[in-house]
């Protein structure tokens, strides 16, 4: 049975904008500001790729466990704290010992602190809205994210150009103090956490718990029977492989032999698809309730080859930033996209959370795989063939989505073998 919408503060919900904000560059970290600031050092390609990728690793190690912690904890605003606090302390020994020792172990700690924060974004958000309301809340989460991350680049753009490119690791250690002012916020009396873990909880008419009996909790056998998680989970790490390396690498590219300005492009690029994503993750909510999740996200998968192919065809800045456009279409349905669809395979069963911590790790494996091979492609072949790879890869990534991936949005989801699936059933009756 599906949960009624649920009525909480609007503090609480204020402070969920608020954290959505100042999370933004804190649960990525530097990602491509990184890849200049080791450009700008006189690194080679393939350390850079290695660097890069150490905290996808560390994030694709962490994240599965990270989401069942998630699940099972009701201190998921401390979890916040402690992990935005780890980040700040990996980004200040960058800049103050910038070995690649430390470097290393500064991006495998900020990764596995970054494991925390999507999962219990995802959880502290169902937790406080229900089901019903959780589309547009999702949409909600991430327009104030790409909000943050536009606001974090300009001041990125600023230090970086006209103070210390050093700054803006200074920058992100302040973010994260704001996130834990925010979390702060958030009424932990709100937050029902077997709703926030996906179990099937009753609300009656007066939005109180129907029933005191524990929920049932899926076992993970039933939840690797199910092939739509396992063609769900091959695309996200599809789709990431050929999407993470893509900025960063368009970022060395546009500041090989021109280091003046490398951060005012790198955060022209990032704004553009930012002041995309908002409105996108708005519509994207929305259209998934309309359409579906599938359709939608196949337009997500359409962009990607398009853009790595673009990307071969200039290496001027302003060219770039405008193929950079198209990004914003593709990250910003699948941030709000990618947590529905887990929601609805996951609904009933109580873990939400451990397959948001699951899809985390997929993203992970793809992104860090992407960086990684994509340092020893532009090495031994330049920067366009790393971007043709990269669009080769992302053509895959569509034909596999389209063919394999079943709808799931509850009214009209079926299985692969075109049977009504339990959370089609579940809405079927609850309408009935």
């Amino acid at each position: 049975m599906l949960s009624a919408r649920r009525t909480p503060s609007t503090e609480s919900l204020r402070a969920l904008d608020a954290l959505n904000v100042f999370l933004a560059d804190v649960r990525d970290g530097l990602g491509p500001y990184l890849a200049i600031y080791l450009t700008l050092r006189h690194w080679d390609p393939g350390h850079i790729g290695i660097a890069m990728s150490a905290m996808g690793i560390a994030s694709v190690a962490a994240q599965t466990p990270a989401g069942a912690l998630i699940d099972r904890t009701r201190s998921k605003r401390a979890a916040i704290v402690g992990a935005a606090i780890a980040v700040a302390v990996g980004s200040v020994a960058m800049v103050i010992h910038p070995t690649f020792p430390t470097i290393l172990g500064a991006q495998v700690l900020m990764g596995l602190a970054s494991a925390v924060f999507a999962p219990a974004i995802a959880a502290i958000s169902l937790g406080l809205v229900g089901h019903l309301a959780l589309s547009r809340r999702t949409g909600r989460n991430e327009a104030f994210n790409h909000a943050g991350n536009v606001v974090a680049a300009l001041l990125a753009m600023g230090i970086g150009d006209y103070i210390a490119y050093e700054g803006i690791f200074y920058l992100l250690a302040a973010m994260c103090l704001a996130t834990i002012v925010s979390v702060g916020f958030i009424r932990p009396g709100e937050i029902d956490h077997d709703l926030a873990r996906g179990a099937d909880v009753a609300i009656g008419p007066d939005e109180e718990i129907a029933g005191k009996r524990p929920p049932r909790i899926a076992s993970l056998g039933e939840l690797l029977r199910d092939r739509r998680i396992a063609i769900f989970s091959a695309s996200v790490v599809l789709f990431h492989f050929a999407n993470a390396a893509m900025l960063p690498l368009a970022g060395q590219k546009v500041s090989h032999g021109h280091p003046e300005g490398a951060a005012g492009a790198m955060s022209a690029c990032i704004i553009a698809a930012q002041l995309v994503m908002v409105p996108v993750a708005l519509l994207s909510s929305r259209l998934a309730v309309s359409w579906g999740r599938r359709p939608v996200f196949l337009i997500g998968f359409v962009i990607l080859p398009i853009r790595g192919f673009l990307y071969t065809t200039t290496a001027n800045p302003h060219a770039m930033v405008a193929i950079q456009l198209l990004d914003g279409i593709g990250a910003g349905i699948f941030g709000v996209v990618g947590t529905l669809v887990i929601a609805d395979l996951t609904h009933g069963t109580g873990r939400f959370n451990l397959m948001q911590g699951a899809l985390a790790t997929a993203t992970g494996i793809g992104a860090s795989a992407s960086n990684l091979m994509t340092g020893y492609v532009v090495r031994s072949g330049g920067y366009d063939a790393g971007f043709l790879v990269l669009a080769a890869i992302a053509a895959l990534a569509l034909a596999f989505f389209g063919l394999a991936m079943p709808e799931t949005r509850p009214e009209i989801a079926t299985s692969p073998d075109g049977a009504k699936s339990p959370a089609s059933a579940l809405a079927i009756d609850r309408v009935s």
